[in-house]
């Protein structure tokens, strides 16, 4: 087995964006050493373009593990460092080809020489270096189409880096990049999957629940608290904010508007949700939204619905079918806690027929004729109770509003 002593990073779509090239690099940093934070003895060092973490005995695979959880970080690779001599390149290009977990029958070499000052052209490298291996390792073969192996040797001043494998890590661009949302968050399956693509296109998201007790139990607001923690895997920690809906829940539904009744509810609670963004400076609402799935998110619907806050409502799921959806909730470890059977408020005097093509003059007419319903949505707000989440099984109250 080959003793890894440093890892080779790099950069996802934050390539693409010229001035703030090096605020983004410097966000994907500070988030590498967040996650290795476990791992005190692993330094980061920059180059343009490149990340290189130096290991200085810290396991390989724990280290890595920790840098699937980076967003705007494309790949990484398991590097040797060479000095910058023919002799010293061919030598480590040939041990990292004996330590290969499965050897291969066949291979090439991809030189790369990024510092012109070395004296050997691109072309000749790579024979000088094949031919190396090729004396070493019999049976071995060159396939320059479709090779086992592809061994990468890059040219750099620093030094010269070999590798083969590139390990494709989430790639997007760093979190909190593109500003701040809030996040719906039920205890589906939808919503967490949202949430973090959200993050994975670059946003510091704060999940909103809206809970119905005691007619849902503490043990589906829990189910929410597991969800925001599995969220935080990806940014160290999540507000969670829980807000009380009973109030309005009922009142809604003693209006025996029942066609309307999800319509209204999902209304009220964008309402609630656009407050508590402007109270925590958030410029959009991210749902779990799916087009067609259910009543309420008809075209319809989401329109009717969307229109009652100004503020952009983020729709990550929208053209995606429930598939789809699911193999990324397991592939982010939501998948098992949200299929728990715990209820949540949604599912509450839900009407035996809902309307998928909601009216929008009469849904305004009803909240109009509603005197009430101002005073619940400030009480509601002023109620809710918002605590953090982190991925190290921490979470304290940070206040009441």
């Amino acid at each position: 087995m080959i003793d890894i002593k440093m890892i080779l990073l790099r950069f996802g779509e934050l390539t693409l964006k010229g001035r703030n090239r090096a605020r983004f690099e410097n966000r994907v940093i500070s988030h590498v050493k967040e996650v290795l934070s476990a791992y005190p003895k692993a330094r980061i060092n920059r180059t343009y373009g490149r990340l290189y973490i130096q290991l200085n005995g810290e396991p390989y695979d724990k280290v890595s593990e920790q840098l699937l959880k980076v967003f705007g970080l494309i790949s990484f690779s398991p590097v040797l460092r060479a000095e910058l001599d023919l002799h010293s390149i061919q030598e480590a290009a040939l041990e990292m080809m004996r330590n290969l977990e499965a050897p291969p029958r066949t291979f090439k070499v991809s030189a790369r020489r990024a510092y012109k000052g070395f004296p050997y052209p691109t072309p000749e490298l790579n024979q000088l270096i094949g031919g190396h291996v090729l004396r070493n390792i019999p049976d071995l073969k060159v396939d320059v189409h479709r090779p086992d192996t592809d061994l990468h040797v890059e040219i750099r001043e620093e030094g010269a880096f070999i590798f083969c494998e590139i390990v494709p890590a989430l790639g997007g661009y760093p979190l909190g990049s593109n500003g701040k949302a809030m996040l719906m968050l039920s205890g589906g399956i939808d919503s967490p999957v949202a949430g973090w693509l959200a993050m994975r296109k670059g946003l510091t998201i704060e999940a909103v629940h809206f809970h119905s007790y005691p007619y849902t139990s503490e043990r589906s607001q829990q189910k929410v608290i597991d969800l925001a923690r599995r969220l935080s895997v990806y940014s160290g920690r999540i507000a969670l904010h829980m807000v009380p809906f009973t109030d309005i829940q009922l009142r809604l539904h003693q209006e025996r508007a029942d066609n309307l009744l999800i319509t209204l509810m999902r209304r009220a609670m964008f309402r609630i949700t656009e407050r508590l963004a402007a109270m925590h400076n958030a410029s959009a609402i991210v749902t779990g939204e799916s087009l067609g799935q259910v009543a309420s998110q008809t075209l319809s619907s989401m329109n009717v619905i969307g229109r009652v806050v100004t503020l952009p409502v983020i729709r990550p799921l929208v053209a995606m079918d429930k598939n789809e959806i699911i193999r990324l909730a397991e592939k982010i470890d939501t998948y098992a806690t949200s299929i728990l059977p715990f209820e949540d408020c949604c599912t509450l005097f839900v009407p035996k027929n809902t309307s998928t093509n909601p009216n929008l003059r009469i849904t305004e007419h009803i909240e109009e004729v509603s005197e009430w319903l101002p005073d619940l949505i400030d009480e509601a707000v002023q109620k809710t109770e918002t605590m953090w989440i982190t991925n190290r099984d921490q979470q304290k109250d940070a206040h009441l509003f």
